[in-house]
């Protein structure tokens, strides 16, 4: 797959200390990607960052709901929610960039999850999936067309991403190679399927 240089941005998703093993969510293998994901960025001329960022007591972790475990479901305003370890507190080393991933390229950071009583899964939308993170105008005041995707996890982040791209008209390409997931259930199967059924493409690397 050729990249086209105007027209196609890599945007890496939330490579932090909390998703990399030994951080508070951690995505198995998640620090793999680092190296990878550095390879990748030096072939693209766009590049884009995601971060989570989270306020403390956010209401996606289940320390905030009285005698909820981790990993459960909640019932939120905009639907069901997974309640999670407290993770990616704003400020936090936790919430920081992973140490060994190269972020000089990157021309925008998209923080999500900083709305208090909302998580956000998608670099494109918040999880009520109609709060926009202004990404897509970006893409379109630049011109950029199409949208390759690494990062952590596969199966959730990467996954809304790349759906939320291809509603909105651009072409999505996940590279295996410098994604980890979480596969919580039986998520991983559910993501890759729904990908394939919106047209996103998936390669197993970039040469």
């Amino acid at each position: 797959m050729q990249i086209r240089p105007s027209e196609d941005l890599l945007l890496i998703i939330d490579v932090q200390n909390d998703f990399c093993p030994g951080g508070a969510l951690a995505v198995g293998d998640g620090d793999a990607v680092v190296p990878i994901v550095n390879r990748f960025a030096a072939k693209f001329d766009q590049v884009a960052l995601t971060q989570d960022w989270h306020p403390a007591g956010h209401s996606s972790f289940a320390s905030s709901h009285p005698d909820a475990e981790p990993f459960q479901t909640a019932t939120m305003a905009y639907g069901p929610q997974t309640l999670w370890p407290d993770h990616c507190v704003q400020g936090t080393p936790g919430a920081a960039f992973h140490p060994g991933l190269e972020t000089d390229k990157a021309q925008l950071i998209i923080r999500k999850g900083f709305r208090r009583a909302i998580d956000s899964y998608s670099a494109f939308y918040e999880n009520d999936k109609t709060t926009p993170t202004g990404l897509a105008g970006y893409l379109r005041e630049r011109g950029l067309t199409r949208v390759f995707l690494v990062g952590l996890a596969t199966d959730f982040c990467v996954h809304y991403s790349a759906m939320d791209a291809r509603q909105l008209g651009f072409e999505a390409v996940v590279i295996d190679a410098g994604c980890r997931a979480i596969d919580l259930g039986g998520s991983l199967a559910r993501a890759h399927a729904e990908m394939a059924e919106a047209g996103v493409q998936r390669i197993a690397d970039l040469p």
